[in-house]
């Protein structure tokens, strides 16, 4: 059977198996009697058939078995199944503050909490989701999202109304609907959690509350004045006017809604931001949806886990029991989730890990899959190109069929230089980091960052490559990193050749990023760390020493020093250099 890329197959039958270049396979076998048209990606050949395209290539085959992998047993953690009615209490509604950039969201907040988080944040405008737990002078709780209003954080906004109950629409009586409003709407649509109107700043002689309702109406958001359901409050959230009758709305909203939750049982949950802390490691504010959370409670979120340590709520004070709805602040993570990862409780510590390995495990596969299905799309490709390639030289003799394939061939290898010339452009590596003591130690706010990112729009200029992203401390990878980026290839195999009396380890590799130019240095990085920087002794495409290797291709390498690889290796092209450059993208702020 005959699997591979265009740069390369496993040549195989029952017992034998031989990595190749596809184009040399093809070349040795039209040099036997098989009938190359009725060959198919999945035809099985003969033993001989092998033995004979080894021995016209010059080499010995050596036998050896081939490991069948063991499908591993799911060991994920999911959701329990829906509670018993009869075991449901009724639990505070999670409310998601959502509204244009300054249209008062965080001052609203401020006044109804009676702390001073504006004046903390930084210019102003909130940099993170908070949330907070709101104890109203009748008695009844209401936890509530604070979500950042600009367009740069729309992904944590919806990731916020996945998880409410309701939203407060906060809209400015001056400015009116803004874009940042349509998408806060837009998200409660598709998160089908119903809304409440409150038009802030009526306490400025500019305001126009009644323009507010009609152009809510353009949205499909039909006030009660209009024979809608949606209750309108009007409010001043800086002098604090009115505010006890949109908490009250809101309590007569969660009555009609009727919530619930399941306080027993194994804690179901979700992750709302996450930052490092110097003191207490990775810390997570969490919502919790089921069970009860306590100090000694084994978590799972993502490919993370945690055994809490220590629990504290909005205000930094030590809790001992998260129920329902309340947010909490969770000490205790082997390392750093994602905001808007699934919480989920298990047994003991030992299933945390199964659980963690086998997300790891499962997440790998996925991309081993995807790499195959590339493969064989090439692989395809290759097939279709080569048969295309030899339409009309069947009843040519075998040094025709070669000096017709020499010729059609020539046009490509003068167009080589010119394909290195196109690939060699301007490349800027970048890493998106998050500091501590600072708002973007949040992951939600790298993921915004990121997303401001993807509006880039220079790519002629110069092509912006983000490497790595994350939060904590800048590390010193973070810094070699940093240093200019050519390309990046990831090991697929592992290989031994003998060079004289020594036997000198080989990668073979494809090219995700960039390209790979021998001239440049080199690093080996393994499970995020350096484990040898340096340059190349060969580069080798096919048979051939070549100078570069593009995004796509296969090669095969080896260092300067017998370094071991390890399939899963990266290995990174870059080039240490420092070159001011200016771009005409505008970011917007």
């Amino acid at each position: 059977m005959v699997k591979g890329s265009p740069s390369g197959a496993l040549l195989l039958s029952k017992h034998c198996f031989l990595f190749l270049p596809l184009d040399h396979i093809y070349e040795a076998l039209l040099n036997t009697n098989i009938d190359l048209d009725s060959l198919e990606p999945d035809s099985v050949l003969p033993e001989v058939w092998i033995k004979d395209v080894i021995k016209k290539s010059g080499m010995k085959h050596r036998w050896a078995k081939l490991k069948e992998e063991k499908v591993k047993e799911n060991k994920d953690a999911i959701r329990r199944p829906p509670a018993d009615p009869a075991l449901l209490t009724a639990r505070p509604p999670v409310v998601t503050i959502l509204g244009h950039v300054d249209h008062g969201k965080t001052t609203l907040l401020d006044s109804l909490r009676k702390t001073q988080v504006a004046a903390m944040e930084a210019g102003g405008i909130t940099q993170h989701i908070g949330a907070f737990l709101v104890h109203l002078p009748s008695g009844e709780n209401i936890t509530f999202l604070d979500t950042p209003g600009h367009a740069a954080f729309s992904a944590m906004r919806a990731r916020g109304t996945h998880i409410t109950d309701i939203v407060v629409l906060v809209i400015a009586a001056e400015d009116g609907v803004m874009k940042q409003t349509v998408e806060s709407i837009q998200h409660a649509k598709n998160a089908k959690v119903p809304i409440i109107a409150a038009i802030n700043k009526c306490d400025k002689p500019e305001a126009d509350p009644e323009r507010i309702k009609k152009e809510l109406l353009a949205h499909d958001i039909v006030c009660e004045e209009y024979g809608g359901d949606v209750q309108t409050v009007h409010i001043s959230a800086l002098k604090g006017d009115n505010l006890m009758a949109l908490a009250e709305a809101i309590v007569t909203l969660a009555e009609v809604l009727e919530l619930k939750a399941d306080c027993t049982g194994l804690v179901e949950g979700t992750v709302i931001e996450t930052r490092t802390d110097k003191g207490k490691g990775p810390v997570t504010t969490a919502i919790i949806q089921r069970g009860s959370l306590r100090k000694g409670c084994i978590l799972v979120a993502g490919k993370s886990w945690a055994k809490v340590r220590l629990m504290f709520d909005e205000n930094g004070k030590t809790m001992d029991t998260a129920s329902p709805s309340m947010p909490v602040e969770i000490v205790g993570w082997k390392e750093v989730p994602s905001a808007g990862e699934e919480i989920l409780e298990v047994e003991s510590e030992q299933r945390a890990r199964e659980v963690v390995e086998w997300r790891a495990y499962a997440e790998q596969q996925e991309k081993v899959q995807k790499d195959l299905e590339i493969i064989e799309a090439k692989q395809k490709e290759h097939k279709d190109a080569y048969k295309k390639e030899r339409e009309g030289l069947t009843n040519l003799t075998w040094k025709q069929r070669r000096a017709a394939l020499y010729k059609a061939k020539r046009h490509l290898m003068a167009a080589r230089p010119k394909e290195r010339m196109e690939s060699d452009k301007n490349t800027l590596p970048v890493i998106v980091k998050g500091l501590l003591f600072h708002p973007g130690d949040v992951d939600g706010s790298v993921e915004a960052i990121l997303n401001i990112l993807d509006t880039y729009d220079a790519h002629e200029e110069c092509e912006l490559d983000v490497i790595h992203c994350g939060i904590g401390d800048i590390s010193e990878n973070d810094i070699n990193l940093a240093e200019t980026f050519k390309g990046e290839a990831t090991v697929l195999a592992t290989f031994e050749i003998t060079e004289g009396k020594n036997k000198v380890p080989v990668a073979g590799c494809r090219v995700q990023k960039g390209l790979l130019d021998r001239k440049m240095k080199f690093k080996l990085i393994r499970n995020g760390d350096i484990i040898w920087t340096g340059y190349l002794s060969s580069l080798k495409h096919h048979k051939d020493d070549v100078p570069i290797i593009k995004t796509g291709m296969d090669c095969g390498l080896g260092f300067e020093k017998n370094v071991e690889f390890k399939v899963g290796d990266e290995i990174i092209c870059f080039n240490e250099k420092e070159i001011a450059q200016k771009i005409s993208w505008d970011p917007g702020f």
